[in-house]
């Protein structure tokens, strides 16, 4: 498969951006190929400038659960931008948008537009550290809540990848009131909850470990949290960049049934434009300026454009439940198929899934956590994604990330890729 206007791009860009990509696992460094600019997309499929076509994994890091380009979002993103592309003013679809989410996610009261995940994060721990008075926070070694100086200990995502669990640049004093425990121990929560007894503002995780791979949580392991958190009056906050509206419309809050007080989302809510927002409970909320005292601004949230391509792709979702169970029993017939594969062929693999969200660790040990998924074999992961992206299938450059099936993935795309996976297989 040629990847030559690939190349030429890849060292063109590096003489004006920092590695030639704006976000580090893009560069294909981890496996140590040369990443492919793409030119379009369509429902399951993308092209590069070199014409090849893949079957698309990635739907941007999430939030194409129907597709790429579909009909009725791209129109609204037409239809919205005849009138303007930004006005930096109060629009009536960020009051349609706000209701929306606060009628589909039943632990949002009020919400907040902002202009990605990492500042949705960022905005929600301040209002909880001003809401509690505290300012201590305990995130989970290998979730990844976007990098703001506070959150970048231990992150996943592609701080994992390159084998950096911090970042360079970040001082002393903006990570000494970030506590880290282990994800899926209780045991380690409490432990900070008894060591730092009434200053933990918050407890921030994602509710499915999307950013080391995938690593669900174990059984009573969020409601523990949320026990832990009433307890010592503590908030709770769901990053649900990844989740939201994903496993269910309610999210991964409402796929295991537990409420936090406060939920972070990135580009899910704009059908993958850059655009992101939190939200919950009406009091937390009204600690935010203009009405109470946490400052947190945006000049370009709420942009029109964004909030009409995620108010569609939102309702849609919202007017079409049985589509959830569509999605996963889609993303069943892909896991499924590669999991017996794994163990047709005997490799030394485990597939951990929920819903339409996947992810092949090269270890034959269970993951659970950010120990675990690191002693995955990124060597043997970096020659499967190499095979796959040769034979057309685009999976995520790195071990330490997910899968994602979408509703544009029909049976055709699911048995082409298995067919892949098993030629790779079949070789080793």
């Amino acid at each position: 498969m040629s990847t030559k206007r690939s190349e030429s791009l890849f060292q063109e860009a590096q003489k004006y951006i920092p590695g030639g990509v704006n976000s580090p696992v893009r560069a294909f460094q981890s496996i140590g190929s040369v990443p492919r600019f793409i030119r379009s997309a369509d429902g399951a499929r993308m092209t590069d400038e070199d014409g090849q076509e893949y079957i698309d994994y990635v739907c941007s890091w999430g939030p194409m659960i129907l597709g790429h380009n579909h009909p009725a979002i791209r129109e609204s993103v037409v239809e919205a931008a005849s009138r303007g592309l930004s006005y930096g003013a109060a629009t009536e679809m960020e009051v349609r948008m706000a209701k929306l989410i606060c009628e589909m996610v039943p632990s949002i009261e009020m919400v907040r537009m902002v202009n990605s995940g990492t500042e949705a994060v960022m905005s929600a721990i301040r209002a909880a550290r001003g809401f509690t008075g505290r300012d201590k926070i305990v995130k989970f070694n290998g979730c990844y809540h976007g990098h703001s100086d506070g959150l970048l200990v231990k992150a996943g995502s592609g701080v994992m990848t390159a084998g950096v669990p911090d970042s360079s640049g970040v001082p002393d004093g903006c990570t000494r009131d970030t506590l880290t425990a282990d994800y899926n121990n209780l045991e380690s929560v409490k432990e900070l909850f008894e060591r730092w007894d009434g200053q933990i503002a918050a407890v921030i995780v994602e509710p499915v470990g999307a950013n080391m791979g995938v690593v669900l949580p174990e059984e009573g392991f969020l409601s523990g949290l949320r026990a832990l958190c009433d307890e010592n009056g503590s908030l709770l906050i769901f990053d649900e960049v990844i989740t939201g509206f994903r496993l269910k419309a309610d999210g991964a809050q409402g796929y295991f049934g537990v409420r936090p007080d406060l939920t972070t989302f990135g580009k899910i809510i704009g059908a993958g434009m850059p655009v992101g927002a939190y939200g919950g409970r009406r009091d937390v909320m009204s600690v935010v300026s203009p009405v109470g005292a946490v400052y947190q601004a945006g000049t370009l949230s709420g942009n029109p454009v964004a909030m009409a391509a995620g108010f569609t792709q939102l309702t849609l979702l919202k007017d079409h439940p049985e589509w959830y169970q569509e999605l996963n029993a889609r993303a069943a017939r892909l896991f499924g198929g590669i999991g017996r594969l794994l163990k047709e062929y005997e490799i030394p693999a485990v597939l951990n899934t929920v819903g339409s969200l996947g992810c092949v660790f090269f270890t034959p040990d269970a993951v659970i956590d950010y120990a675990s998924a690191k002693r995955s074999d990124t060597k043997a992961f970096s020659d499967y994604a190499n095979h796959m992206y040769d034979h057309g299938i685009y999976v995520a450059p790195s071990q330490f990330e997910a899968m994602f099936v979408s509703m544009a993935h029909g049976d055709a795309e699911i048995q082409e890729t298995l067919d892949v996976v098993e030629e790779y297989l079949k070789e080793k």
